[in-house]
């Protein structure tokens, strides 16, 4: 399946059906008088998110959504059937941008989540409703309201609990395979992943989501490489995990490379530079013990709180890394409770016994 994390689309709610002009005519009724019936309501649009989707790609083919009118007023005081509401189904963590992306007029972040996002207009009045005591045999009624439309962007932010950064070739694949169910791509060139994935993580007992993102370059923020435009699914997270190569074959010392995705970070916003961040060496299989404690050591000087040293490929450390990981999340994950809305507000380790950092 495509991912596609936006899309824009056009929406429109049904029109209200107008009301009957209609006089009775029935033998040995003297005096008929008025009988029409109003009109039916229109269709409301509305949003819904469900579950088992994870991709907007849907709406590349399909960007008008209308709901249908309400039904015509007829005679024998007959009102209009109203039109049935029209449901726009979306992944969750979907919102809903206006026009000019500058307000967000929805945000879906849990299962079940249901939205009326325009009101279908109100059926018109018929002759029957006119009647009065003077008014014996109006023939005025209302045609009916009319729907609302707008135009949206669709914007898909993955909920995942961790995500996972760092610079093209760092091994993030490698790594999301060995601790989930991912099945990401893996291959010994630069930007191996081109678009997010997630993964779900089975450690001691629990369960959370992993985020794997495109890697982030010098740049990025003005649109070097695969740019920032993935950066939105690690929005979200608890935590993040900053792997970093060791293995000699990049280009880029572990010091610099921390800087370059932290500056990234920053200059994206979001508040994504304030997440706590636990820094990874990575491949250590390639690398001797003394050169990964040197490094270690460096980081710790650069600003890094706690540095793991792991293997994706043996699986060395990851242990211990998950650990730590599990002191960052709450009790119920967002893969043990789809139905919960992150807290974005949080503490940092408000779980029971969690390990909380040096």
């Amino acid at each position: 399946m495509h991912f596609l994390d936006q899309a824009k689309i056009f929406m429109k709610s049904g029109a209200g059906g107008p009301g009957a002009v209609s006089f009775r005519r029935e033998k040995y009724i003297e005096f008929g008088g008025p009988d029409g019936g109003n009109g039916g309501k229109g269709g409301d649009v509305i949003m819904t998110a469900v579950p088992g989707l994870n991709t907007l790609i849907d709406f590349r083919y399909a960007q008008h959504f209308k709901a249908k009118r309400g039904g015509h007023g007829m005679g024998k005081d007959r009102y209009g059937a109203g039109a049935d509401d029209l449901v726009i189904e979306v992944p969750v963590g979907t919102q809903v941008l206006s026009e000019d992306k500058e307000e967000v007029i929805a945000d879906f972040t849990h299962e079940g989540q249901s939205i009326v996002m325009l009101e279908g207009g109100m059926g018109g009045r018929g002759n029957a409703s006119y009647k009065t005591s003077t008014n014996r045999a109006p023939r005025q009624h209302q045609p009916g309201e009319p729907g609302e439309e707008m135009w949206v962007w669709l914007r898909l932010k993955l909920l995942a609990d961790v995500g996972l950064v760092g610079l093209p070739n760092a091994g993030k694949s490698t790594f999301i395979n060995a601790v989930s169910n991912a099945g990401a791509k893996v291959g010994d060139y630069a930007f191996t992943t081109l678009i997010p994935k997630l993964g779900v993580v089975r450690h001691k007992g629990r369960e959370f989501v992993l985020a794997d993102i495109p890697g982030l370059i010098e740049g990025a923020a003005e649109g070097a490489g695969i740019g920032d435009r993935f950066l939105g699914h690690i929005e979200r997270c608890r935590v993040l995990i900053h792997l970093i190569d060791i293995s000699g074959l990049g280009e880029t010392d572990p010091v610099e490379a921390m800087r370059i995705v932290d500056g990234e970070l920053e200059a994206y916003g979001e508040a994504l530079e304030e997440k706590p961040t636990l820094v990874v060496l990575n491949k250590i299989d390639l690398a001797d013990a003394e050169l990964a404690e040197g490094f270690a050591q460096e980081l710790k000087a650069a600003g890094a709180e706690r540095v793991f040293a792991v293997s994706g490929a043996t699986g060395e450390g990851i242990e211990e890394l998950m650990d730590a990981v599990l002191g960052y999340l709450p009790g119920r994950t967002m893969t043990e409770q789809p139905d919960s809305m992150p807290d974005e507000g949080g503490e940092e380790g408000d779980d029971e016994g969690g390990w909380s950092p040096i």
